[in-house]
Order: C-alpha cells, then sequence, then structure tokens
C-alpha cells in the first residue's frame, strides 16, 4: 500500500482503472466476449502508442524539437504576430504528425522554454500547446486514439480520412487561433518581460538547457515596449549525428503513413527502431525502460474494461436515445454536443468508445461528428482528455500556473465555438 501511494496521481489513476475492469471481468460484470474483442481491437492501438512515445521520447532528446523552436523564434523575426502564427503551426504539425500526446508531454517543455528565450509569460504558450494539442488532432489516424478507432468503423484509409476531415480541422484550428489571440496573445495579455517560470527549467526531454533560457530571459526592454521581441541565438545539438538520424526517423514514418500501404503501429515501431539503433551507438545510457510509456499501456486497457462494463450494463441505451439516429446537421450537433460535453465530465476516449457503439452503423457523418466532439471539445476540464492531464502535469513540474477559473472560461468558449464551427465544416463538405 505504502508503495502504491508514492507513485504519481496519474499512475494509480492507470492502475485503478485496470484493477478495476479486470474486477468486473472476473466477477461477470463484463462477460468475456465484450472483453476479448475489446482487448483483441486495441492490441494494435497499443503497439502504435508505445513506439510512437519511444520515437518522440528519443526525437526530443536528439533536441530535433529544441532546435525547431529556436528556428520558429528566429523566424518570427521579433514580431509577437508571426511568432503567434508559427508557434500554431508547430503546435499543429506535431499533434497531427506525432500524436497529441506526443504534443501535451514534449512540445509543452519546449513551448515553456521558448517563451523564456523571447521575454513573455508562459502561460500564452503553454495554453497554444494544449488547446491544439486536442483541437488540431482530427485530420490523421495518427493524430488521435480514438481517430484510429472511427477509421476502422467508417473504412477509412489515412489519407481517406484526411479528404473528409480537413474542412472540420481547418476550422477547428481557425476559431482556436482566434481565442488564443483574443484570450492569451494579444497585447496586455501576453506579459512581455515576464522572464523564466516560478519553477528553473531543468535538462531532460525536449526541454532547452538552463543557461539558454537564462540567456533568452535577457529580454531587451526597448523592443518589448515597441511590442517586439528579442531574437533568440541559433540552437545548435550536442551530437549533430543523432540529431540528423531521429529527424529522418520522424520524416520516413510520416512518409509511410502517408504514402506506403502499412499499418500505422509498423510504421512506428521501423521508426523507433531507427531512433533506438543511433541511440545504441551514440548514447546508449539513454536507453531505459523508462522510455516506455508503462502508463498509458495500463490506463488504454483499463478505459476499455471499463467502458465495455458499463456499455453492458445501460449506458449504451442512454447513449442511444442521447445521440440519436439523424443524419443531418441537427443529428451531426446533437452527436457532436453529447461527445464534447460528456468528454468534459468524465475523459474523451472511453466517451468515444461508449458512443461510437450508440451511433448507426450506416451514419458516418454523424460519427465523425461525435468524433469532432470527443477530439476539439474536451479543453473546458483538466480531466477531459489524456493530453490535458500530460500537459497539466508537466505545466505543474515546471511551475507554471493556469488560474482554474480562467482554463474553464476561456476553454467553454472555444469547445462551444470550435465544435460548432467544425461540424457545420463537416456538413458543408459532406
Amino acid at each position: 500500500m505504502r508503495v502504491f501511494l508514492r507513485l504519481h496521481v496519474l499512475d494509480r489513476l492507470a492502475i485503478g482503472l485496470l484493477v478495476t475492469g479486470l474486477v468486473c471481468l472476473a466477477s461477470g460484470l463484463l462477460p468475456t466476449g465484450p472483453a476479448g474483442d475489446a482487448m483483441e481491437r486495441i492490441a494494435p492501438l497499443l503497439a502504435f502508442l508505445g513506439t510512437v512515445i519511444v520515437l518522440a521520447e528519443l526525437t526530443s532528446r536528439a533536441e530535433v524539437f529544441d532546435v525547431v523552436a529556436a528556428r520558429v523564434a528566429r523566424a518570427g523575426r521579433g514580431s509577437y504576430a508571426a511568432l503567434f502564427l508559427l508557434c500554431v503551426a508547430f503546435a499543429s504539425v506535431t499533434t497531427i504528425a506525432l500524436n497529441l500526446d506526443t504534443t501535451a508531454v514534449l512540445l509543452t517543455p519546449v513551448m515553456l522554454a521558448l517563451a523564456s528565450r523571447v521575454g513573455i509569460a508562459a502561460v500564452p504558450l503553454a495554453m497554444t500547446t494544449v488547446w491544439l494539442a486536442n483541437t488540431a488532432s482530427l485530420l490523421l489516424p495518427v493524430s488521435n486514439l480514438t481517430n484510429l478507432l472511427a477509421a476502422d468503423r467508417v473504412a477509412l484509409s489515412p489519407a481517406g480520412l484526411a479528404a473528409r476531415m480537413w474542412a472540420p480541422q481547418l476550422a477547428a484550428v481557425a476559431v482556436t487561433m482566434v481565442c488564443l489571440w483574443s484570450f492569451f496573445w494579444r497585447r496586455g495579455r501576453r506579459g512581455e518581460g515576464a522572464g523564466e517560470p516560478d519553477a528553473p527549467v531543468t535538462g531532460g526531454p525536449g526541454a532547452a538547457r538552463r543557461e539558454d533560457v537564462r540567456e533568452g530571459a535577457r529580454d531587451d526592454t526597448r523592443t518589448q515596449g515597441r511590442g517586439r521581441y528579442r531574437t533568440p541565438p541559433v540552437h545548435r545539438p550536442a551530437d549533430p549525428v543523432l540529431f540528423r538520424a531521429c529527424a529522418l526517423a520522424c520524416a520516413g514514418f510520416l512518409v509511410a503513413i502517408l504514402v506506403a500501404d502499412v499499418e500505422l503501429w509498423v510504421a512506428s515501431a521501423a521508426a523507433a527502431a531507427v531512433a533506438v539503433a543511433a541511440f545504441a551507438v551514440r548514447r546508449r545510457s539513454e536507453l531505459r525502460l523508462s522510455l516506455v510509456p508503462w502508463r498509458l499501456l495500463v490506463m488504454v486497457p483499463g478505459m476499455f474494461l471499463v467502458v465495455e462494463t458499463v456499455n453492458a450494463n445501460g449506458l449504451h441505451e442512454l447513449l442511444a436515445a442521447a445521440v440519436g439516429d439523424d443524419g443531418g446537421l441537427a443529428g451531426l450537433l446533437r452527436a457532436a454536443a453529447v461527445g464534447a460535453g460528456l468528454s468534459n465530465v468524465l475523459n474523451n476516449l472511453p466517451v468515444y468508445l461508449a458512443g461510437e457503439a450508440a451511433v448507426p452503423l450506416g451514419n458516418h457523418d454523424q460519427l465523425l461528428a461525435l468524433l469532432i466532439g470527443t477530439n476539439v471539445g474536451p479543453v473546458v476540464t483538466p480531466w477531459a482528455s489524456l493530453a490535458t492531464l500530460l500537459w497539466y502535469e508537466r505545466c505543474h513540474a515546471y511551475g507554471v500556473r493556469v488560474p482554474v477559473t480562467r482554463l474553464l472560461g476561456t476553454g467553454a468558449v472555444l469547445a462551444v465555438a470550435a465544435v460548432a464551427a467544425s461540424v457545420a465544416a463537416l456538413a458543408l463538405t459532406g
């Protein structure tokens, strides 16, 4: 018991979910048939999740993200408007290409270090990361676990899903940009000259070196007075060979999932193997079991088992009544609203799983609307998505505090506006 209590709260949550699911299975509350089907369905998802996180961790340790972040800051040429657009693009591409959990875990410390480099408060960059980790996760199956499930249900390839979701994705990102600028980035909101976050930035995956942060914190107050920031120096990776190897591994992964006809977990496993091989040759001490995302690999099966148990005991009927069977615009908005609302009360992954079973088989657009609700909508509460939980943990570790009332209020505005705009785009392009 003492060992359990010493674990991180998210570790305890993951173990608790798995134990609860196993107890439900052993007690008969969960029939063995649905449990076996669920485990068979998520096996490729777990393989993908485990390997893509290892790839992202090693890519971060090779300083690929740090180099890109420094280049983003320099590309802005001292203009906050340009920096805003570049950060939005950086977070969106990372989410779309590597998945939202990668953005939450690895891009968050890079963005916090970037805030110190350019001399503004950390909150605008932190909110850019977490909001786009959710709202930019519609385009590809790789972007979100729920996308993998939806693409399988409606028989869409990665290119097919992108062809169907490009308009909702653009709408979600556009609304997110408006909310980010209005609530956090415009003058008077971003906190120029704020310097370092409350807690010092230390070494670790994705974090800039302490000396880089200190150098970036020495801002030019005259430049900031004109609404501009101090351009940081070029970031040079400590090991150029590792940097190139991991950058090529990520590029190969993206090419494989977009062009080649291979399963996602095969592409991510191959790319992760390249990164692991590079580290085995250049920096073997970095290869530890802690690279494997055990928490996620325990939490996801637990979530599936618990949701299957609830579905087998009445939730399906309630959700079917709430979602309805209308395939028109009203039905799409209804499905999306149910997904977004319940995601902020519970969590988006189990809500999508339960909602998917409640959507009639032929209503593909209604299922995609539910996907929009569970992907774009979980931006109000800290527990609405796993990515938000992971982001909240990283911010806490770095001493960055986002007032809960501000998080809830601005998130509610974003959720309503972005979900509505994305569903409208889905209906117009259908």
